[in-house]
């Protein structure tokens, strides 16, 4: 996702608008919305041009303090020039920053990378003209790849329809899905990021598993031939669950990158969202020449006390083979401790009950668990 899709999506709205620049903008209201068509467009311009600001100008803390206004006497042809001129401005900042920079962004972790605002300027591109193609009765579908990359960037969230185009509509309160209750508020979703010392763990969305699962880099700069099969197992894990509509993003897959080169080291991450009774599963591994240097203790602490923090987690587990001692030694390190007999006895039937197949791969797995520590401790 780059500033080629972003002047793809913008050279298709401009295209389907210049038809209709002889007609009252300001006298429509655009679709759904209660804003006129006029207005509409050029609020698409308001976020690319904002977009490209927080970008490019590096913003960490808000919105950079401008807005931009039009001439006087600007008609409708002006002003697609500059809904095109933002869009090239926002390209032009997607494709210039490095990969790891990341700019402000209120919702929902208080910042985005460069896919990340390709894909917000996108989304306004695409379910504005929506709006205003409505309002002055013009047909308008953008591209289903497109549409389906956005869905599994922003709203990881949201189990993919028959086709995407009606279920990115369907997801922002645009239109009716079969089966499925209308949706009357909703946000899209950038990826979550949790900083240590020498990494950022940066969460996985679905468009990146599904490349990473097919052997593929995923976005990211890996270290000696790419991620070890234990991130491109997690990934798989990502999209089935994204295909089905149970992947919960923060209750996937991190990839570990590190801080002084941006080169990523491995995966870490959860099997699933925490259960009813408030646990969850953990897992890691790294490229081989990354180990012994302490990224995947720094990770798995960082990782754990980001969960245990929430309301909803009280007890991590990790089931780590009885012959991996340094992986054990990283669940120790992380303040994992070896569970009770017990605790390992529950464990075991429950996941006998949703994999029998791996019933000899239980004998060989010990428990280990991290729980939340009493507020008096």
């Amino acid at each position: 996702m780059g500033g080629q899709q972003v002047r793809e999506a913008v050279a298709g709205t401009v295209a389907l608008l210049r038809t209709a620049t002889d007609q009252d903008w300001d006298g429509v209201k655009a679709g759904r919305l209660e804003w006129s068509c006029r207005t509409t467009v050029f609020h698409i311009a308001e976020d690319l041009i904002a977009y490209a600001a927080q970008l490019a100008g590096r913003a960490q803390d808000a919105y950079v303090p401008f807005e931009i206004t039009l001439d006087e006497g600007t008609d409708n042809t002006g002003l697609l020039h500059v809904v095109e001129t933002t869009g090239a401005l926002l390209a032009a900042a997607v494709d210039t920053a490095p990969r790891e920079v990341r700019a402000f962004h209120p919702y929902p972790f208080r910042s985005a990378n460069r896919e990340g605002f390709a894909s917000m300027g996108i989304t306004e591109v695409l379910l504005h003209t929506h709006d205003v193609a409505e309002g002055l009765g013009l047909p308008y579908e953008p591209p289903a790849e497109l549409c389906e990359d956005i869905l599994a960037r922003l709203f990881p969230h949201v189990r993919p329809g028959p086709t995407a185009w009606p279920t990115l509509l369907w997801a922002t309160g645009r239109g009716d899905l079969p089966g499925r209750t209308p949706v009357t508020d909703w946000r899209w979703h950038n990826n979550l990021v949790i900083p240590t010392d020498r990494l950022t763990l940066q969460g996985v969305t679905p468009a990146a598993a599904h490349d990473l699962r097919l052997g593929g880099d995923g976005g990211f700069d890996w270290i000696d031939a790419g991620p070890f099969h234990g991130t491109r197992e997690a990934a798989g894990m990502v999209v089935k669950a994204y295909e089905v509509g149970l992947h919960r993003p923060e209750w996937g897959l991190f990839v570990l990158v590190r801080r002084e080169d941006g080169r990523a080291l491995g995966g870490i991450g959860f099997h699933g969202a925490p259960d009813e009774d408030a646990r969850a599963e953990v897992g890691y591994d790294l490229a081989e020449t990354a180990r012994g240097h302490g990224y995947a203790t720094e990770a798995l602490r960082a990782l754990s006390d980001w969960a245990l923090a929430r309301d909803d987690v009280h007890t991590l587990i990790a089931s780590i083979y009885d012959d991996n001692h340094p992986s054990q030694a990283v669940a120790t390190r992380a303040g994992y401790v070896r569970a009770t007999l017990e605790e390992e006895r529950t464990a075991h039937e429950a996941h006998e009950a949703h994999e029998a197949h791996d019933d000899d791969m239980d004998d060989a797995l010990s428990l280990y668990v991290r729980r939340r520590r009493p507020l008096s401790s």
